[in-house]
């Protein structure tokens, strides 16, 4: 796809453009940190001792198979610079650019957070409040939880409230789609299960985007006012967010900048991009512009000097409800004071995303992608990004790997099953791989004889032996265990 000359690797960057910090080219020193990024793309772990070899961004696009990718990046309170990179489709020519759309998925759901809490600053909810009180069209039920504690704005914007129903899948074209009441009860055509509340609200953190749906359709009893147009009033107006629209479907007007969605093999979504009537958990179209301009938005209204919202309910954006809860009214929290970092990423069918902010230091960055790998070279930027700028987090884990001769490793080289997943664990030129099903294969160092780790991620996979010391199976180590029995 990225050989020919038409699909060739367009990079574009924003100048003469009032919006953004950079009106007429970036100087030398900009020029420099913008390269520097480009072109300093590193795994989240290193093996001590061993040199650093960094990606750019267009080798890590090709080796991801992802189409297209933009980024913004904010600085001193303000987009210091934009650029694009890619194609909009594959087996087309169009090049992304930074007024390319993307399904910002569920980043849409702190900008709902943001237009919620106006109402809250309009005396027309309480943060709270039962918001069966205010739900006149529909009502929350809950199923099999005792006591008096209810679902409130606080607790739907915070994952809090006890509700079901974790994320949605879209409708493809074509296919039938439900109203927001269908979704809420889980009736045909819509593909998700009921929303009720199954956990006593206030107890337990669960992300729900099935609490953005019971708030979508709260804001349209409270105002009698489209979803999507009570968005464009209340954030995307506002905060100068004029190439973003909340519709779903795309209205085609907006169709010739919008980017398709790509499956894991580089192939578009058919259609192009699914449909999502769950818009205040998944439905914003936008760009990485827009949404640091939205980010830029929430750091002034923290810092008291204007904005969307009151300072009072502002500030209850980034208190999580619940005690070891990183996550406030929104977004993500991590940190304090001027190392305070609000994010949320996103993942819809054929498009991944990441918003994060330092909102008292001025800073932030977004990269918007059209294709369900991108949350890896999302974070391959952010890294880049985090070392040029001086952020506090997202730096390079250095891991210690222990010796282990390839003659030791014999013993684990074989096929490992998983239902339908198939984990392949081979040597190649003395250096240990996986491969996992039709992902690239990975580099694995041993951290012990029998326990090895990845510098892509977190997970340790351990080799297992049975009573007759025989390797059996293999576990793979992480926020969900997985155990692979060896077939060969």
């Amino acid at each position: 796809m990225f050989s020919s000359t038409k699909n060739k690797l367009v990079s574009l960057v924003i100048t003469a453009s009032a919006a953004f910090a950079v009106e007429s080219g970036p100087d030398a020193a900009l020029a420099a940190k913008i390269a520097a990024v480009e072109s300093g793309l590193l795994p989240p772990a290193r093996v001590v001792g061993a040199k650093a070899e960094p990606w750019t961004i267009e080798a890590r696009m090709k080796f991801y198979k992802i189409p297209g990718a933009s980024i913004a990046v904010i600085n001193h309170g303000a987009v210091e610079w934009a650029r694009a990179y890619g194609i909009a489709r594959a087996g087309e020519t169009a090049p992304v650019t930074p007024d390319t759309l993307f399904q910002a998925a569920s980043i849409s759901k702190p900008v709902t957070a943001v237009a919620a809490l106006t109402l809250v600053d309009a005396s027309k909810l309480a943060l709270d409040a039962d918001v069966n009180e205010k739900l006149t069209s529909w009502k929350l039920p809950t199923v099999n939880v005792a006591g008096d504690e209810r679902a409130t704005l606080r607790r739907l914007l915070s994952h809090t409230a006890g509700v079901t129903v974790h994320g949605f899948a879209g409708y493809a074209a074509g296919e039938p789609r439900p109203t927001l009441r269908q979704v809420l009860d889980g009736a045909r055509p819509a593909n998700s299960e009921p929303i009720r509340i199954d956990l006593t609200p206030g107890t337990k953190w669960r992300y729900a985007g099935g609490g953005y749906c019971v708030v979508q359709q709260l804001v349209l009893d409270v105002t009698g006012v489209t979803f999507p147009e009570f968005v464009r009033q209340r954030v995307l107006a506002p905060a100068g967010m004029n190439a973003s629209t909340c519709e779903q479907p795309l209205p085609a007007e907006f169709a010739p900048r919008a980017a398709a969605g790509h499956r894991p093999n580089g192939t578009p979504i058919p259609g192009n991009a699914h449909v999502y009537p769950e818009i205040a958990a998944a439905g914003l179209w936008t760009t990485p512009g827009d949404l640091a301009r939205f980010a830029i938005a929430v750091q002034r209204m923290l810092e008291a000097k204007d904005g969307l919202l009151t300072a009072a309910t502002a500030s209850q954006i980034v208190l999580p409800p619940i005690a070891g809860s990183d996550y406030g009214l929104g977004f993500g929290v991590k940190n304090h004071g001027e190392k305070l970092q609000l994010s949320h990423g996103g993942a819809n069918e054929g498009f991944r995303c990441m918003l994060v902010t330092y909102p008292f230091a001025g800073r932030g960055a977004i990269i918007m992608t059209n294709s369900d790998n991108g949350s890896a070279l999302a974070d391959e930027i952010l890294r880049a990004i985090a070392r040029e700028y001086d952020w506090p987090d997202y730096g390079v884990v250095e891991k210690t790997a222990a010796p282990l001769t390839p003659e030791a490793f014999a013993d684990f080289i074989g096929r490992y099953q998983r239902e339908e997943t198939t984990l392949i664990a081979f040597q190649s030129q003395g250096r240990f791989y996986l491969k996992v099903g039709s992902r690239p294969r990975v580099e694995i160092f041993p951290q012990s004889d029998h326990e090895f780790f990845t510098l892509e991620e977190p997970d340790i996979f351990s080799f297992e032996r049975d009573s007759r010391g025989e390797i059996s199976h293999l576990i793979r180590r992480g926020s969900a265990p997985q155990l692979y029995r060896r077939m060969q």
